[in-house]
């Protein structure tokens, strides 16, 4: 396994990015990762080699490079309860002024470094996202209909766009929903807007599970949650980025 750090030009500056991918001499087909609020740190770095362990080049920029280098917010090295109130005091700011114009103008240079790559297969790309990261890759995989075929969100707002947003995908989607964030009347009501939109769509809750469920450094951890998320995101892409 491979792994390094680059700086991807966009049009409001230089974003820091961690990449992964098989040290094989062969390319990959390229999977863009959204990290959630908290951004790159080493949790999201092992999920990085984990998923490129499975034949990705994975890509996992700083979401928040106009306002400094990674991490832009001091974290403890395992973000518990009664951390987040400080936390999310600092990072509520940058999150609000990562407008979806930004977002979409950042998606542009991102996916455009992403298929530069030597290591890269052509072909289709994957987006995944964790948190507010999963609503960035709906945007994302909207507004890249002819590149992007799969993408996957995890515990994200990934309504908060709305039937437009849903109305632009043809990418395959699954949705992972904490069991604390969606109810049962709201899941049905999601997937029925998605089912209007014509969205080819797995999205389910993951039992006994609260926001953040992925990521092994926080108190919202579920390991079984976990599992489930690479059970659903890993036949996803062998599916889209290789049997297609």
């Amino acid at each position: 396994m491979r792994t390094k750090t680059s700086q991807i030009p966009t049009a409001d500056g230089q974003a820091e990015a961690f990449a992964a991918f098989p040290d094989d001499g062969e390319r990959h087909p390229g999977v863009l990762m959204y990290a959630d609020g908290f951004g790159i740190r080493p949790v999201l770095r092992d999920m990085a080699r984990e998923l490129a362990g499975h034949g990705y080049y994975v890509l996992v920029p700083h979401l928040f490079y106009r306002h400094g280098p990674a991490p832009v917010v001091a974290l403890p090295e395992h973000i518990g309860e009664e951390d987040r109130p400080a936390i999310f005091a600092r990072l509520m700011p940058l999150i609000e002024a990562h407008t979806a114009e930004r977002a979409l103008r950042d998606a542009d240079a991102y996916l455009r470094f992403l298929t530069a790559q030597p290591e890269v297969a052509t072909g289709p790309l994957a987006v995944t996202g964790y948190c507010i990261g999963g609503l960035l890759a709906m945007r994302t995989a909207a507004a890249h209909p002819g590149r992007v075929a799969a993408v996957a969100a995890f515990h994200g707002p990934v309504g908060a766009d709305g039937p437009a947003l849903f109305s632009r995908l043809t990418a395959q989607v699954h949705l992972g929903h904490a069991a604390g964030d969606l109810s049962p009347e709201g899941l049905r009501e999601l997937n029925q807007a998605l089912d209007a939109a014509g969205v080819s769509h797995t999205s389910e809750i993951y039992p006994d599970t609260v926001h953040g469920f992925t990521m092994s450094d926080t108190d919202a951890f579920s390991a079984s949650g976990l599992r489930r998320h690479w059970d659903r995101l890993l036949p996803l892409l062998d599916r889209t980025l290789r049997d297609g």
